[in-house]
């Protein structure tokens, strides 16, 4: 279409997410696209729930953030493409319409479908797909759970055709969050679906921008190191006619891109050196990263390969109900009193409830204030039933223990100890030949275009782990914070936890390769000793990555952790204390 890179500004990267972020997009630097994120697992199980009570089934936050911008948008010329159509991108699209109608501006909506396969299921299954669980090979008829949902994730072919035809808004569903940023670089370039390298060149860029200020400094480990972390901006990636592209971010706003943050963005939520997308199988191994000028850092090196012959599916279903409350206890004895705490709740604790008592934080030694001696617990109780929490009522049970459970044990006074219970819901990954997802897209005229699946398909492999054999330390050594050398970014993929460790300076990548194998993570962190841990190296990134399998029980929305999607996991491991040989401390050669 033109020679020129087009400049795609992200504005979202969860739902949640800045409210201001299309405002900033659009009154920024000049864009062509402004791309919106709001699907992560964890909310397409909220929105499913959701869309159980007769709530929307799209992001309706989305309409709060574009309505006051519709007349800007249609001045402009910039595209707005955003997946904040969840469960009902028809629905999304005709409020749309109405919004442009009510603000007297001419805007033309176009919404991708196909990838709710909910009320196929049932002849899929009867047709022999049996949508095996990624991580168990289960069957899906074994799983003891009320589906809600089934989401096939899509490609950005439908994005492209509905650009090509002249569409001001896309809505999407289930497109990968990739595809928000490869669908309009495939329709700006021209591109042709068999231009693998091209398309993985915009999945990186994508997979990079796709959550918003992460790629400007948000939650990076470093973020004492620069200044501008208070109020991080939102990223531009500008995608050349190859598939190279350049991240930057809006002049004069908040944060910084650099390598660091860049390269947190590339290892997140990653399974590999391979990535698999409905459009193309990306090679992440050769990919690199080079600071060009101050908050620009230059992509390239990615290559493409056709994409596998099946697509994700995300199947979601209610398996019972949930009741959370955090309570506190004061030091000293705080284990004992914790565990008196917990045989006080399941004393009187029916058989069809289940109860789980998280201690959080460690109370200080010689305390020098009260909260310094204070232990946070979170209490979970779960049932299948919700009937069943609303009998045990866990507000009540703590309540009463006021007077008769340990000294110094409290409740935040301002808050409430409710006792509804919350619907619990659980997430079953599978895989579905790419053929029998009915994607399509609903063009503005009202003309419905099929999108045809890549003719041609290659099967999936991983490269293999790598883990060699640790190297013992020689000469004078010294224990410091692993976070001292290096940096991380942590995440999930259903119920496996993901973490990306890299150096700060190249010269210790040679250390921390031989240092950081399987074992000693097994060692740095006991709660993955009996876990599958896969392993593999990014050399030219000076990284290792880590796929800790089943850490976050069958999914984030399901499981009883804390930190449910693993976001923390990367800086507690930062947290732990490694022996170093001295030798490191004497160079202090270039960062990444």
């Amino acid at each position: 279409m033109t020679a020129r890179p087009i400049r795609i500004a992200n504005f979202s990267g969860y739902l949640g997410d800045r409210l201001s972020g299309l405002t900033e997009a659009l009154t920024g630097d000049p864009i062509d696209v402004a791309v919106g994120d709001y699907l992560a697992e964890i909310t397409l199980a909220a929105l499913a729930a959701r869309s159980r009570s007769g709530h929307p089934g799209y992001v309706d936050y989305f309409l709060d953030q574009i309505r006051p911008h519709l007349s800007l948008i249609a001045r402009t010329g910039v595209k707005v493409v955003t997946n904040a159509g969840g469960f009902d991108p028809a629905a999304l699209a005709t409020a749309l319409r109405l919004e442009a109608d009510a603000a007297g501006v001419v805007l033309s909506v176009a919404y991708v479908e196909g990838d709710n396969i909910t009320d196929e299921l049932d002849a899929l299954q009867q047709q022999g797909h049996r949508f095996e669980h990624l991580d168990t090979g289960s069957d899906l008829r074994s799983w003891d759970a009320d589906i809600l949902t089934a989401n096939a994730y899509v490609g950005g072919w439908g994005i492209a055709a509905a650009l090509r035809e002249g569409a001001d808004l896309v809505v999407c569903g289930r497109v990968t969050d990739a595809s928000l940023v490869t669908g309009p670089a495939a329709w700006w370039h021209g591109w042709e679906a068999t231009q693998w390298g091209e398309l993985a060149g915009a999945v990186v860029a994508g997979h990079i921008i796709e959550c918003g200020p992460q790629a400007v400094g948000g939650n990076f480990s470093g973020f004492t190191e620069v200044p501008g972390t208070l109020r991080p901006g939102f990223p531009i990636a500008e995608i050349a006619a190859d598939g190279s592209s350049a991240i930057t971010k809006h002049a004069g706003h908040d944060g910084y891109v650099t390598t660091d943050t860049v390269t947190a963005q590339l290892l997140y939520e990653i399974q590999g050196p391979r990535y698999l997308n409905p459009d193309v199988t990306v090679h992440l191994e050769g990919v690199s990263v080079q600071q060009s000028e101050p908050d620009r850092v230059l992509v390239a090196g990615a290559a493409g390969s056709p994409p596998p012959p099946t697509t994700k599916v995300a199947v979601f279903g209610r398996i019972g109900y949930q009741v959370v409350h955090s309570v506190f206890v004061t030091a000293p004895q705080v284990d004992e009193k914790v565990r008196h705490l917990e045989s006080q709740l399941r004393a009187d604790l029916p058989s069809d409830v289940d109860l789980d008592v998280t201690r959080l934080g460690t109370a200080a030694v010689d305390p020098r204030t009260q909260w310094d001696a204070t232990v946070c617990v979170r209490v979970m109780a779960t049932a299948t039933a919700r009937e069943a929490l609303l009998d045990f009522n866990l507000g009540r049970q703590l309540r009463s223990l006021y007077l008769q459970s340990v000294p110094g044990f409290f409740h935040d006074g301002a808050s409430t100890l409710v006792s509804e219970p919350r619907p619990r819901i659980d997430y079953w990954p599978a895989l579905l030949s790419a053929p029998m997802v009915p994607h399509a897209v609903v063009l503005p005229d009202g003309r419905r275009e099929a999108i045809a699946t890549s003719a041609v398909t290659t099967v999936p492999s991983q490269l293999p782990e790598q883990n060699p054999p640790a190297v013992p330390d020689s000469g004078p050594t010294r224990v410091v914070e692993l976070g001292a050398l290096v940096h991380a970014r942590s995440g999930d993929k259903g119920g496996n936890s993901n973490v990306g460790l890299w150096v700060k300076d190249r010269a210790h990548w040679p250390w921390l390769q031989g240092t950081l194998t399987v074992d000693e993570l097994r060692s740095l962190m006991p709660e993955a000793k009996d876990l599958d841990i896969v392993r593999h190296e990014f050399a030219h990134l000076g990284a290792i990555h880590f796929v800790l399998r089943g850490l976050l029980g069958t999914g984030g929305s399901s499981n009883l952790r804390v930190d449910q999607v693993g976001k923390a996991v990367g800086e507690y491991l930062r947290a732990k204390y490694v022996v170093v040989p001295e030798a490191l401390f004497d160079h202090t050669g270039p960062s990444l």
